[in-house]
């Protein structure tokens, strides 16, 4: 069995069996800097130049969902310094996934641990301004906290400001990042240029995702192979993945890369004959059906699926229907969009008009034919993410799950027509679960 850390009636942190826990931790609250110290942390940087060829080595992928290889931006920001530009490094921990936790319980329970990454990520790449990105007030606390623990000198000369914003799906996308930093909203801008380039201040900014960063830590003090010790070839190391099932409280693994999604089922206690499908990395990736339970939890693995692991987010689809399930999450696409581009304001809420009416049995062919191109005309089409996930909800649905389809244009789906389909945003994970 794994190990449980945090079995408490509201969310259950573990760590996969034989798995030995490099994020998560088994003391319950908030790690101190003594705790941490203890631990190996803050530990002196003898090169910056080796460090980054040791994260090079690991091959570390960004945690926040697109999977970047973090040493990519981080030489890229280096070179800039080399020719005489100031850089800054971001560490962003606003987390817009609803259906994700991992953020907000590393910034509340760990919080040196990020710190520490965020000051190696500003060494490699010579910068003297640093930010913690977020809007959990109980995380921005925990920051806090643990920079008036450090003192004045604890991160040398490095100075880190925690900016608070209003939680929003669009306030995690990197250059919303850099605009609230600046002073302006947390909403997305057009790229290019992307921060690496035109940063905070005008300045090449690394922006890195809080559990991204955590892993530094550790491949300073174990190296590389070490940190390639588990997971796969080409997706290294361990990640954070929040289960969620409904009608149980949700929870916190860490995993090796590459563990079969089964096996997880099999460590939740959840049947694979009871899956219908799932959620993949939060709502942006789409749903997928039952192949799901043949995939392995990596990213090439779910590539190859047609879906991606992104923030590690996993919502299984058990008694609801997928229909209506896309059409709570459209609508969620539809509210939480920056309202910047006219391609996503009103292509989401087209496609979320077509899945309320197809839900509840009023839609018909021909409107099914509008949302089928749609989900393929609008992509790529808004400053950011958001349209891109709402026309992956769309094709993912009309792609797998065509009998469930078939049923609702002709309102035969005894789920929806009992009304068992209420949730505005499904398998949403409210903060007060981790505190």
């Amino acid at each position: 069995m794994h190990a449980a850390f945090e079995p408490s009636g509201s969310l259950t942190v573990a760590v996969a069996p034989g798995c030995r826990p490099r994020l998560l931790r088994v003391a319950p609250g908030t790690e101190s800097v003594a705790e941490y110290r203890e631990q190996g942390g803050y530990r002196a940087i003898d090169s910056p130049e080796e460090l980054l060829a040791e994260i090079e080595r690991g091959g570390l992928l960004g945690r926040g969902g697109a999977g970047f290889p973090l040493a990519v931006k981080l030489r890229t920001v280096r070179a800039a310094k080399t020719r005489g530009r100031d850089t800054a490094v971001v560490a962003n921990g606003e987390e817009g996934e609803p259906s994700s936790i991992k953020d907000k319980w590393l910034l509340r329970h760990r919080p040196h641990l990020i710190l520490d990454g965020l000051r190696l990520a500003a060494a490699v790449v010579g910068a003297e301004r640093a930010y913690v990105y977020l809007s959990d007030r109980e995380a921005a606390e925990r920051v806090e906290q643990a920079l008036a623990e450090l003192g004045d000198t604890g991160l040398g000369d490095l100075v880190v400001r925690v900016v608070s914003v209003d939680p929003a799906y669009v306030a995690g996308e990197e250059t919303a990042a850099i605009r609230a930093i600046d002073g302006g909203p947390a909403l997305p801008r057009d790229k290019p240029p992307r921060p690496f380039e035109h940063g905070v201040g005008g300045d090449p900014t690394v922006v890195s995702n809080v559990e991204t960063l955590s892993n530094l830590p550790y491949i300073q003090h174990h190296g590389a192979a070490a940190f390639r010790s588990e997971g796969t070839a080409a997706s290294p190391g361990t990640f954070l993945a929040t289960l969620t099932v409904a009608g149980r409280a949700p929870a916190l693994y860490e995993l090796p890369h590459g563990v079969a999604l089964t096996d997880l089922l099999a460590w939740h206690g959840v049947s694979p004959d009871d899956v219908r499908g799932a959620l993949m990395g939060g709502y942006f990736a789409g749903m997928l059906n039952r192949d799901v339970l043949g995939a392995t939890l990596d990213h090439g693995a779910l590539r190859a699926l047609g879906s991606g692991l992104g923030c590690g987010a996993i919502s299984l689809v058990t008694t609801e229907c997928p229909v209506a399930m896309a059409a709570s999450v459209m609508s969620y696409f539809d509210r939480e969009n920056a309202g910047q581009c006219g391609s996503c304001f009103n292509g989401t809420a087209a496609m979320a008009a077509v899945l309320t009416a197809l839900r509840d049995g009023r839609a018909d062919a021909e409107d099914l034919a509008r949302l089928e191109r749609w989900s393929v005309v609008l992509r790529g089409r808004g400053a950011c993410g958001t349209i891109d996930g709402a026309t992956n909800t769309a094709a993912g649905l009309l792609a797998r799950f065509p009998a469930e389809v078939g049923d609702h244009l002709g309102n035969r789906c005894p789920t929806c027509r009992s009304g068992a389909y209420s949730a505005d945003r499904p398998f949403e994970v409210e903060a007060v679960a981790h505190a």
